[in-house]
């Protein structure tokens, strides 16, 4: 029996935008597919203890126990760039939540000065005078959750926190034991090939693959490399 699949969006994202991806690595895959919408984004509210990264984890892992059937191993779950974060804090607080995982366009290297840097680009108003179509994506994406403005001043608290105390520590990577892919477009400009090769080899199963050609937004990476990827740490069926 193949594991169902469960896909995690990433910061400023939400569930919607990865049903598209649902729908083909679904098709592509032949297996069940539950998309995680996190605290705080798209169409689900939260409060501001809520929007917090272990808060997320227990999302991507209360969806990983229901959709669970029994006599199946545990899900597979994809997490696209913070979403990986949130899956792999997931597996490292409850073992065997996932038997595998697949993260593109992951940020680990998160430092005071990284997150005060990324924290700064999410203002609104310079986001709607140099990216105005991109602010009037997000303002659509997150009206339901409680607006743009809110998300954006969350994340960027968020950021900072990942800056001060990462959650995900050394040890907690090398205690994971789970197959683990670690994928980064070519022409990723968020996330380093020596970063997530790095991270990939403290990883007891880890494997860092880059996807040649793709960039860092989910909608411009092939279907073909993820799926690939998610077959790789599949288990055996049965």
């Amino acid at each position: 029996m193949r594991p169902a699949l469960i896909l995690v969006h990433g910061a400023l994202g939400s569930g919607r935008q990865l049903a598209p991806l649902a729908d083909a690595l679904g098709a592509e895959l032949q297996t069940s597919v539950a998309i995680v919408e996190l605290p705080g984004h798209g169409q689900t509210r939260a409060t501001d203890d809520e929007f917090r990264m272990e808060a997320f984890a227990a999302s991507a892992a209360a969806v990983a126990t229901a959709i669970r059937e029994p006599g199946a191993p545990a899900p597979v779950v994809f997490g696209y760039s913070m979403g990986g974060y949130a899956a792999l804090v997931a597996e490292a607080n409850a073992p065997g939540t996932f038997s595998g995982i697949v993260t593109y366009g992951t940020m680990f290297d998160w430092t005071p000065a990284v997150a005060v840097a990324a924290a700064a680009r999410l203002d609104p108003a310079m986001m709607t005078a140099k990216v105005p179509a991109f602010a009037e994506q997000l303002r659509e994406r997150h009206a339901e959750a409680g607006g743009w403005e809110q998300m954006l001043a969350r994340t960027a608290s968020l950021l900072r926190t990942l800056g001060d105390a990462p959650p995900l520590t050394a040890d907690q990577l090398a205690r994971l034991a789970c197959p683990v892919q670690l994928l980064v477009g070519e022409r990723d400009d968020t996330v380093s090939w020596e970063q997530t090769a790095r991270i990939a080899g403290l990883v007891p199963r880890g494997t860092a693959i880059l996807v040649p050609g793709a960039p860092h937004p989910i909608e411009k990476v092939p279907v073909s490399a993820l799926s690939r990827a998610l077959t790789a740490v599949q288990p055996a069926a049965g």
